[in-house]
């Protein structure tokens, strides 16, 4: 990925050269094993150029080739189906493939037809393609019709023609008596398609009305059903009417297996339109749960109501219900039945019945509705207790779904937060190993949000670690690492030296390096840097290779330099002094370490980035104390503010009207704007980590919002008291808090605000002693905040990254483009996204900005005088990806000649619409020639004039 382009080229070009000898051999094996190789190719190089030699050379196979190779070609085209909108030629790649549709084999028809089927979305209104469908749907041939049938469901999803075309055909068919029955189940799943407009979707939901009822054969009423759903969901104004007729076939319908269709679509038309539901909807649904004895169904029913109580459509039940100022909210039917299916026998039953209590709880704050919070507890504790000594899937799917409820209800309802941790903490020791790593899960999730795990809690726990004995099973490390974390998050403070070395010990006698490696993780997460240095050092030894081990040594510095932090003491100024240079001695020792760590695939640019930052805070912090101390040696007169404002000059009302206080508030005035400088590259570190975990983007910007607070402190007691606003800094603290690192930020951001606004209001101007007290404990306050290294400094579960491609591109990259200044160059920028194993986990892309600069990088010629228009070229545009893959142009001027530098850089923006920097950044160059007209008539004139008269003309040529 980090060669250029045209390298790239070369490489696909040979790639594809070895393929095509492989197509040319005479042995079928090998034509066949470099057909199915081309998936792999088009993942490796993804640009148009070699995907539509590829798909040329395919077609040819598929002209040429027995059915066995065509039908490989098939795979591929299905396997490669997002790769096809790059396919330059696309009619000569339609006019191979089809040409064996005139074949006298109908199997080889029948494999043309699908391959016309995997291909709509670029051929959508290719009329002998709508032809060779509709005939081949007569075929006598079955082979034949089910392809054709394939490529007409195909054909009717992209185009609206080919769909109106067909639907006579398709009803005509299925209501034909001659047609079997296994065909029309076969035909009826097309009519989905039909949604392209209302009379279309209408005449396609009669006719599928029709079926339903003349038709009633289970697997008929099953397709139609289905069909049914589909088409409303699709054309979205059907929706409350398919929701009746579903609810109509559950309640009335007698077969289980229609029952079954009737709640797997009201399950999918709750997740894609809940707020269709009416409550008159979600009372016959109840009424159904509460009447039907089979617990399959019940299950099915409730997995429904389960998914409509945490949408909208709770609140709508419980809002429009007549008299619901008089009804208790215990005399609700969907509050019955949760109830009733909370004790259920079936562990299924009663999750979805708590998961129900649970949702309302959080979602609906009314006074009467208080009493389901108790119900919901007690039913989420006792499906605690049942599937915590129970190992089977079954019971830890439940448990799973019991644990998140009760995540979900502590953060809705802190007030029940004491009594679920008891419940949890009481369960621990008796249950299952795979039960208890969900457990600690739980308990870590609600400790992160609330300081819940009191220090009494930490024994039990320990005992907990102690007990976990010598086994050296993956469950239990698995359990090390998930109670260690608890432990981490339990000690707010710092641990003690007890369960230190009970941590160690345990991890001596039971564990490997990876466990230990993941336990320091975790303590370097919640803040116990002491507990990570000791294990990071443990582990130095142990890795097999110098990038890991130059890993584990910054780790194990940085650590130590965060440990050096956590002796400050407030009003203590020359130890805070002495602390922070010893911590940023160690940081330096591990930047260099984590240089040497990282590899051209592995570059560590977001942990580097972030490390440096770290380091120039530390030095700014340690230079505002070092600008307070001086200030506190050359203290100002009583009469320094009057003469500063007779004198005009704010700066003076700093210090004494000396050269020495001039200089110091010129220090206060550069702190400022360091510290608005870490600011800024802070936010420009959170916008170039895209993939990045909300938790760690959070880190980043309390650490940005840290610089703003001091550089505002600084503002609003030295430098300019008087236009100084806190509007902007207040009611931060409101939104809700997701660990404990952002909490205690959060109290000592509101601290400091209130401690400068009250000096602000109570002395005006205020004192120099108060102003750099105030200022260095501020300072004080962060750093002994013990700083966090989250998730992403760790671990990249998101991997996102564009390649680009420029055409025109010069063989060499150093080479120049020639374009003639008269002319303008069109320039065509190509890209593809690429993802990891888990594409759009945090965020998607929704645009890509690329943004055109050239510069000037040197002249050649003369020195006309040209418009600073034409000087440089800025351009952007914003292009959706589609496929992962987009494409646009730029037409960009060179008039002045001489070589241009052209940069074309990419940035993506979100579903939210934020911009992330992301890159790449491409260079090329252009070498802007003189048209050889220009030049001729130039040549002429100079010909033309004595040698005194020449220079004269040049200056008039320039003028004009």
């Amino acid at each position: 990925a980090d060669a250029g382009y045209g390298e790239q080229e070369l490489d696909a070009n040979s790639a594809l050269m070895e393929l095509d000898k492989g197509l040319r051999s005479g042995k079928l094996g090998e034509q066949c094993e470099a057909v199915v190789r081309f998936p792999r190719l088009f993942q490796k190089y993804p640009f148009p150029i070699l995907i539509n030699s590829a798909f040329l050379k395919l077609a040819d196979v598929f002209r040429v080739g027995n059915n066995f190779l065509r039908l490989c070609v098939l795979k591929v085209t299905q396997q490669s189906e997002k790769h096809l909108e790059k396919i330059l030629n696309v009619d000569e790649f339609v006019k191979r493939v089809f040409s064996v549709i005139h074949s006298n084999d109908p199997v080889a028809r029948a494999i043309t037809l699908r391959m016309l089927g995997s291909m709509a979305s670029i051929i959508p209104e290719r009329k002998n393609a709508h032809h060779s469908i509709r005939q081949s749907l007569d075929s006598h041939d079955n082979v034949e019709v089910e392809a054709a049938i394939f490529a007409a469901a195909n054909f009717s999803a992209q185009s609206k023609d080919f769909a109106v075309g067909i639907c006579n055909k398709i009803s005509e068919m299925i209501q034909g008596l001659a047609t079997p029955v296994d065909l029309k189940l076969k035909l009826i799943p097309i009519l989905q398609h039909m949604h392209h407009d209302a009379s279309l979707a209408s005449s396609s939901r009669q006719l599928l009305q029709q079926l339903v009822t003349s038709y009633p054969s289970t697997k008929m009423v099953i397709v139609t059903l289905h069909t049914f759903t589909l088409l409303a969901a699709s054309s979205l104004v059907d929706i409350p009417k398919q929701i009746q007729l579903l609810l109509q076939y559950l309640k009335n319908d007698p077969r289980k297996a229609v029952k079954r269709l009737a709640i797997q679509d009201l399950k999918l038309l709750a997740n894609k339109t809940p707020h269709t539901w009416s409550r008159e909807n979600i009372q016959a649904l109840c009424e159904s749960a509460l009447n039907t004895p089979y617990d399959s169904l019940k299950m099915g029913m409730l997995s429904v109501l389960s998914t409509l109580s945490g949408t909208i459509a709770i609140k709508q039940y419980f809002s429009s219900a007549p008299g619901a100022a008089t009804t208790t909210a215990r005399s609700f039917d969907l509050v019955k039945l949760a109830q009733e299916c909370c004790y259920h026998n079936n562990r299924g039953i009663a999750a979805h019945g708590v998961r129900i209590l649970t949702n309302i709880s959080a979602s609906c704050q009314e006074k009467d509705l208080l009493p389901l919070e108790q119900d919901a507890v007690f039913g989420l504790e006792a499906l605690l207790v049942l599937c915590s000594q129970d190992d089977s899937p079954g019971a830890q799917a439940t448990l799973k779904i019991t644990l998140t409820c009760m995540v979900k209800l502590v953060k809705c309802r802190p007030h029940l937060s004491q009594s679920v941790v008891e419940s949890l903490l009481a369960q621990l020791h008796s249950a299952q190993d795979n039960a208890r790593i969900l457990m600690c899960h739980c308990l870590a999730a609600i400790a992160m949000q609330l300081p819940v795990l009191a220090d009494g809690m930490l024994g039990d726990l320990m005992d907990l670690y102690k007990l976990i004995g010598q086994s050296a099973t993956d469950k239990k490390q698995e359990l090390l690492v998930s109670l260690a974390t608890v432990i981490f998050v339990s000690s707010q403070k710092a641990l003690s030296t007890e369960t230190k070395t009970v941590i160690k010990q345990q991890l001596e006698n039971a564990s490997n390096g990876w466990t230990a490696y993941r336990i320091a993780r975790q303590a370097s997460r919640m803040g116990n840097h002491d507990m990570a240095r000791e294990l990071y050092q443990s582990l130095l030894t142990q890795v097999a290779s110098e990038h890991f081990y130059f890993w584990l040594n910054s780790l194990k510095e940085f650590s130590h330099a965060e440990q050096c932090l956590t002796d400050l003491q407030e009003d203590n100024y020359s130890s805070a002094l002495s602390c922070i240079a010893e911590a940023l001695k160690s940081y330096h020792k591990g930047i260099a370490s984590l240089t040497a760590a990282s590899t051209p695939l592995n570059p560590l640019s977001f942990q580097c980035g972030f490390v440096k930052l770290r380091i120039d805070l530390l030095q700014a912090f340690s230079q505002l104390i070092c600008t307070c101390n001086s200030l506190k040696t050359s203290p100002p007169p009583a009469i320094a503010t009057t003469i500063a404002m007779t004198s005009g000059n704010d700066l003076q009302r700093c210090g004494r009207i000396s050269n020495q206080a001039l200089t110091l508030s010129l220090q206060m005035k550069h702190s400022m704007e360091e510290f608005r400088n870490l600011a800024t590259r802070y936010g420009d570190l959170y916008q170039s980590s895209f993939d990045a975990d909300s938790a760690t983007l959070r880190n980043v910007e309390l650490q940005q919002q840290s610089c703003l607070l001091i550089s505002h402190a600084i503002e609003a007691l030295i430098l300019d008291p008087e236009s100084a606003s806190f509007q902007e800094y207040s009611s931060n603290g409101t939104a809700h808090v997701e660990s404990e690192y952002e909490r205690r930020m959060m109290s000592v951001f509101n601290h400091v605000l209130e401690e400068v606004e009250s000096l602000n209001r109570k002395y005006a101007p205020v004192s120099y002693l108060a102003s750099n007290t105030c200022l260095c404990n501020a300072v004080i306050a962060l750093l002994k905040v013990p700083l966090s290294f989250q998730r992403y400094f760790f671990q990249k579960l998101q991997s996102t990254s564009i390649k680009l491609a420029l055409s025109p591109s010069p063989r060499n990259p150093a080479e120049p483009i020639a374009v003639q200044n008269n002319q303008q160059l069109a320039l065509k920028v190509e890209g593809v996204v690429q993802h990891g194993s888990k594409p759009g986990l945090f965020r998607k892309i929704q645009s890509v900005c690329l943004n055109v600069s050239s510069v000037l990088q040197s002249k050649s010629g003369q020195d006309y005088k040209i418009p600073l228009d034409n000087m440089t070229n800025e351009m952007e545009q914003r292009v959706e990806p589609h496929n992962d893959y987009f494409s646009t142009q730029f037409l960009l001027n060179f008039v002045i000649l001489g070589t241009h530098n052209i940069t074309v850089e990419s940035s993506v923006i979100d579903s939210n619409g934020t911009v992330w920097k992301t890159g790449p950044k491409t260079t090329i160059f252009v070498k802007s020639l003189e048209d050889p007209y220009s030049q001729q008539v130039r040549l002429q004139q100079q010909q033309g004039q004595p040698p005194s008269q020449q220079q004269q003309q040049r200056t008039a040529y320039s003028r004009f």
